[in-house]
């Protein structure tokens, strides 16, 4: 889960690493009251969970509140690479002698975390990360010792940071990666972290001029990690996420939208995996027909789960046909028929038709059973396959036909 930068900002303060004072505004009006809090001349971004904000228009500087109330208005409502801004977060101005810049991440490729530190920040990373590779300093970070201050000397030096803040840049690292381990994330990132000039007067309200300080970041939290931060829940973006996906989400399903017309269901991810890629196939023999989503209910799946999720699916008008592809293991197969059935049944008692027609393929555990409960329940607009190739070729040819 990607924040906005506003909540990244309230973690890294939550954690001591120096941040800007700054507030949150959804009007024109609240945005000239925040700026009259934070001393008058502000900095208004908008809160969009993309990154090239500064080059769309989306940052720009407010002499004092009526001015950042004007800022405001003309920032909120816009369409920054397909995200709209319907928040913006005023920062107190500050000028600047130096931008850096700071990370940790998964490294995934070598099973470990990786810091990335560069003393040429405010661009974009990618940018540096090819036209200057040698500015970007990369260091392994090991789990189980995390950023020890000889890690973070470490981290400073191979980046060549200027002797007057590598102690500064250091303490930041350190509670930098005190973020990242409490929030379980997988990528924390400030671009740009600054150095305040000296000059009396031209520090933030709170903050002397030759600070460090992180004036912009970007958090990814780790959603596996859920269940032992409660907390992430309340920093969900609900506004913008797919209403189809937040009913899944709250049923404890596995799934993902996508754009195509064919309902997918299967118990494992490989499974699953392996279902999207033949429907596609099939589909390109039936004008390109693709599948409409990723849903996997798991091992051990009872039959309410099969009902929830089907119901989900049903409920997309972009489905054109369903097909529910498992292979019977420790989900048995005449649970998953069960579910199908008690899903319609569900349907019906609320007056919904199911009017889209469902292929189904069991194999495995109990199939023999699960193919006689769908036969004896002789659901409308049912159909069963015995291969999975040939149901795909069915459920594609449904969903075309629609």
């Amino acid at each position: 889960m990607d924040l906005f930068e506003y909540q990244a900002r309230d973690l890294f303060a939550k954690h001591g690493v120096p941040v800007l004072p700054a507030l949150v505004a959804g009007t024109p009006e609240e945005a000239e009251a925040a700026a009259s809090s934070l001393g008058g001349k502000t900095v208004v971004k908008a809160q969009v969970k993309t990154g090239g904000r500064g080059k769309a228009g989306g940052v720009k500087l407010a002499a004092d509140p009526a001015d950042a109330r004007e800022k405001a208005g003309q920032i909120l409502g816009m369409d920054i690479k397909g995200h709209t801004v319907h928040k913006v977060m005023l920062a107190a101005a500050a000028q600047i002698e130096a931008e850096y810049y700071v990370s940790f991440l998964l490294d995934r490729a070598n099973r470990t975390f990786l810091a990335m530190a560069s003393v040429e920040g405010g661009m974009e990373i990618e940018e540096i990360a090819v036209t200057k590779p040698e500015a970007l300093a990369k260091v392994p970070v090991d789990a189980t010792e995390g950023v020890t201050a000889e890690k973070a000397r470490e981290i400073v030096a191979a980046a060549n940071f200027p002797a007057e803040v590598a102690d500064q840049v250091a303490d930041v690292l350190q509670s930098l990666w005190k973020v990242f381990v409490a929030q379980d994330a997988l990528l924390v990132e400030v671009n740009p972290l600054v150095l305040l000039k000296s000059e009396d007067g031209s520090a933030a309200p709170g903050l002397s001029g030759g600070k460090i300080v992180a004036l912009d970041g970007k958090v990814s939290l780790d959603a596996n990690a859920a269940f032992r931060q409660p907390g992430h829940a309340e920093l969900e973006d609900k506004a913008a996420a797919d209403p189809m996906e937040a009913e899944a989400k709250e049923k404890h399903l596995n799934y993902v939208k996508l754009d195509g017309e064919v309902g997918v269901i299967g118990n494992g991810a490989g499974l699953v995996m392996s279902t999207l890629d033949v429907v596609a196939y099939a589909g390109e023999a039936h004008g390109g027909v693709k599948p409409a989503n990723f849903l996997d209910i798991g091992g051990g799946a009872s039959a309410e789960v099969m009902a929830n999720g089907l119901e989900i699916i049903l409920g997309d008008p972009a489905v054109k046909s369903v097909f529910v592809n498992v292979f019977g293991g420790i989900t048995a197969c005449d649970a998953v028929a069960n579910g199908i059935v008690q899903a319609f049944a569900l349907l019906g008692s609320r007056g919904e038709v199911v009017d889209k027609p469902l292929v189904v393929r069991l194999d495995g555990n109990n199939a023999q059973l699960g193919r006689e409960i769908l036969t004896e329940a002789a659901l409308p607009g049912l159909e069963q396959v015995d291969t999975m190739d040939g149901a795909a070729a069915r459920a594609a040819e449904l969903a075309a036909a629609k």
